[in-house]
C-alpha cells in the first residue's frame, strides 16, 4: 500500500471513531479532573471502550456525591457545583432521555416549557433536547430555599433553568418526575417579546425563526431522527469496510453538465468597469471575463457533486463514500428541492449496476431500521400529526424486497393508467425518453407497487454523461437506476459510471464539456481503468420519508432556495 493509501485509510479511522462515539462524552469528571486526569475506580468503564455519554451521564455506577475542592470543578459543564462549607458538591447532570429513578441528588438543565403554580407546590415542565416530552419538575414550596421561591416568580416560557432534585416515580401521566430541592434561572425569557410563547405555530411560519425552531416539537424531533440517520448511514458503510473520503466543495467541474452551479470567485462584482475582460490570442475581447486573473486563475464553482472526486479513490482503495454539502443553482420554489443540501455518495469499484442497486436497498433498510429502534417516540409523534401510516410503511421497507423493473416497463404501466383518466394527471404525456415526474415516481410507489421501486435503464439522453451505455439496446439507454419511495418520489440516483475512454470522451463532446477541465477523471480511464459503479442518496430527501415531513426546508436546520439565505 502507497504512503498515501495508507494516510487516507488512517484518516477514515480516525473520522469513524471521532463519529462513532456520537454524543460521548471526552470529559472527566470534575474529581478526575483535580486527580491530574485519573479517573476514580467508581467511573471507570469496565470495556475497553468508551462508554457513551448518555449512559456515562444516566447510568454511571459513581457514589451519589462526588465533593472536590477548587475551582475546577467548575469548568465541568454536565455537572453542577455547590457550596457545601470549604468544599463544593458537585452533581451529576442527568438527561430527560437518559433518567432513572435514584436516590442519588442530580441536576437537570434546559428550558422551561410551562409552568403551573399552585398553593403549595410549582410544577415546571423542563425540556433539554435530549427527547421530545422533556421531564416536569415538581417544587414543594415547604422544600425549597427562598431563593428558588423567588425564582418561579420569575419563571416562563422559554427560560433557561438549572433544577436539583432526585427522579422519582410519578404519581401522574408521566413515568418519571423530578422531586426538586432548588431551582436557579440560568437566562430569563420575557414571554411579552418571545415569538414562540404560544403553544402553536405553522411550519411556514417557524421557518422564519430558524434559530429559535428547534426548540418546538417537531423541528426537535427532526433534528433527533436526523442525528440518528447521519450516524446509521456512517455505520453502514463503516461496518462494510468503505473508506470515508472528503471531496472538494470548490470544483472547476460539473458533474451533472446541467451548468446549475454557483460561482465562486473574488473579483470584486461591486466594480464592474474594473473587472478584468478576457481575450482571444489575437488580444480582441471575447464579451467575458478573465478569470486567469481570478483566485483559481480558471472559473471555479460549488460542486453539485462529489462523485467525481469519489471514483478517483474508489479506482484505489475500492470502495469508498462522501457525505457532506452540495450545491445547485436550480431557480426552484418547490418543497423537495434545496440550493445547500447533503449529499452520501458511495462509490464501489469491480460493480456492476445490479451491486449498486443491492448495497442502495441494504443501507436504506438498515438506517431505517436503526431509526425504529432509537427513535420510537419521535416516530410516535410525527405517527400522529403527520402521517398516520408512517410508522407502518418504514416497518415493510425493512421487512419487505424492494421491487426491479426497467424503465421501459414503468412507462407501460404509467400509460396504461394514465389512458383511464388523463385529467387527473399534470403531465399525461409519458412516452419512452419522458423524466419521470414527481407525480410519475409517486404512483409507481404508493399506489402500483406499494412499495420501494428501482427502476433501471433509463434513456441515454436524459442522463448525465458519466453513465455507462447499454450494449444490448445500441446505446439507447445507460445503466442507470433511481429507487422511489413513498410519499417523496425519487430518493437515490445512481449508475454504473462508463468505464471506457472512447465513449466517455464522445458523450463529453456531445454535450459541449472541455476535456482540459476532465483530464484527471479521464486518466483514470486511461491507467488501470475498471467497471465501477456508484449512487447519491440525497440525505434531506431521507429525512423528510423517515419523518413524513412534506417539505424539505423543514428536514434541514437552516434551508437555502430561491430569495432566501437568513441565518
Amino acid at each position: 500500500m502507497t504512503k498515501s493509501a495508507t494516510i487516507i485509510m488512517v484518516r477514515t479511522c480516525l473520522l469513524a471513531a471521532i463519529y462513532s462515539t456520537g454524543r460521548r462524552s471526552c470529559r472527566t469528571t470534575a474529581s478526575a479532573f483535580q486527580m491530574g486526569g485519573q479517573s476514580s475506580s467508581s467511573t471507570r468503564s469496565s470495556s475497553p471502550s468508551l462508554k457513551s455519554y448518555s449512559s456515562i451521564i444516566g447510568h454511571h455506577s459513581s457514589s451519589k456525591i462526588n465533593t472536590v475542592v477548587g475551582p475546577l470543578s467548575r469548568m465541568h459543564m454536565s455537572s453542577t457545583s455547590a457550596e457545601n462549607g470549604d468544599a463544593q458538591v458537585v452533581l451529576k447532570r442527568v438527561k430527560a432521555a437518559n433518567a432513572t429513578p435514584s436516590d442519588e441528588v442530580v441536576s437537570i438543565k434546559g428550558w422551561v416549557r410551562t409552568v403551573r403554580k399552585q398553593k403549595t407546590l410549582a410544577f415546571v415542565e423542563v425540556n433539554d433536547g435530549s427527547s421530545l416530552s422533556g421531564i416536569q419538575c415538581v417544587l414543594p414550596f415547604d422544600d425549597i430555599d427562598e431563593a428558588s421561591k423567588k425564582e418561579i416568580d420569575k419563571l416562563a416560557t422559554g427560560c433557561s433553568v438549572e433544577i436539583t432534585g432526585k427522579i422519582v416515580t410519578s404519581q401522574g401521566k408521566q413515568k418519571l418526575e423530578v422531586s426538586s430541592s432548588s431551582i436557579r434561572i440560568v437566562g430569563l425569557c420575557p414571554g411579552e417579546t418571545y415569538p414562540l410563547a404560544k403553544k402553536r405555530h405553522t411550519l411556514e411560519y417557524l421557518r422564519t425563526l430558524a434559530h429559535l425552531r428547534p426548540r418546538t416539537n417537531t423541528i426537535a424531533a427532526v433534528a433527533r431522527v436526523r442525528s440518528t440517520l447521519a450516524g446509521a448511514i456512517h455505520r453502514f458503510f463503516q461496518d462494510s469496510g468503505f473508506v470515508y473520503v472528503q471531496t472538494p466543495l470548490i470544483t472547476a467541474s460539473d458533474c451533472e453538465g446541467a451548468g446549475e452551479m454557483f460561482r465562486v470567485t473574488t473579483m470584486d462584482l461591486e466594480k464592474v468597469s474594473e473587472l478584468p475582460l478576457a481575450k482571444d490570442d489575437e488580444g480582441v475581447l471575447t464579451g467575458g471575463v478573465d478569470f486567469t486573473e481570478d483566485f483559481f486563475a480558471k472559473p471555479a464553482y460549488l460542486t453539485v457533486s462529489g462523485q467525481l472526486g469519489g471514483e478517483t479513490h474508489a479506482c484505489a482503495l475500492g470502495d469508498v463514500y462522501t457525505f457532506g454539502p452540495t450545491f445547485r443553482a436550480e431557480n426552484s420554489q418547490t418543497s423537495r428541492h434545496l440550493a445547500e443540501f447533503n449529499m452520501v455518495e458511495p462509490e464501489m469499484a469491480f460493480a456492476d449496476l445490479e451491486s449498486a442497486m443491492n448495497n442502495a436497498e441494504d443501507m436504506l433498510k438498515y438506517v431505517v431500521k436503526d431509526v425504529l429502534e432509537k427513535c420510537d417516540e419521535d416516530l410516535t409523534f410525527f405517527n400522529k400529526f403527520y402521517n398516520k401510516k408512517l410508522k407502518d410503511s418504514l416497518e415493510k421497507v425493512v421487512s419487505t424486497p424492494f421491487i426491479r423493473l426497467s424503465y421501459r416497463e414503468a412507462i407501460g404501466y404509467l400509460q396504461e393508467e394514465i389512458a383511464k383518466d388523463p385529467s387527473k394527471w399534470q403531465f399525461p404525456i409519458v412516452e419512452f425518453g419522458t423524466d419521470l415526474a414527481t407525480e410519475h415516481e409517486r404512483w409507481l410507489a404508493e399506489d402500483k407497487f406499494e412499495s420501494c421501486v428501482f427502476v433501471y435503464n433509463y434513456p441515454k439522453q436524459i442522463k448525465a454523461f458519466y453513465m455507462r451505455d447499454n450494449d444490448e439496446d445500441q446505446g439507447e439507454t445507460v445503466n442507470a437506476m433511481d429507487l422511489l419511495v413513498p410519499g417523496v418520489g425519487e430518493l437515490v440516483g445512481g449508475s454504473q459510471r462508463e468505464d471506457r475512454i472512447d465513449v466517455l470522451m464522445a458523450k463529453m463532446a456531445e454535450l459541449d464539456l472541455d476535456p482540459e477541465d476532465y483530464w484527471w477523471y479521464l486518466d483514470l480511464r486511461r491507467y488501470g481503468s475498471v467497471p465501477h459503479s456508484g449512487y447519491g442518496l440525497g440525505f434531506e430527501r431521507l429525512v423528510c420519508y423517515v419523518t413524513g415531513i412534506e417539505n424539505i426546508r423543514d428536514a434541514i436546520a437552516f434551508p437555502r432556495f430561491p430569495g432566501n439565505a437568513e441565518f
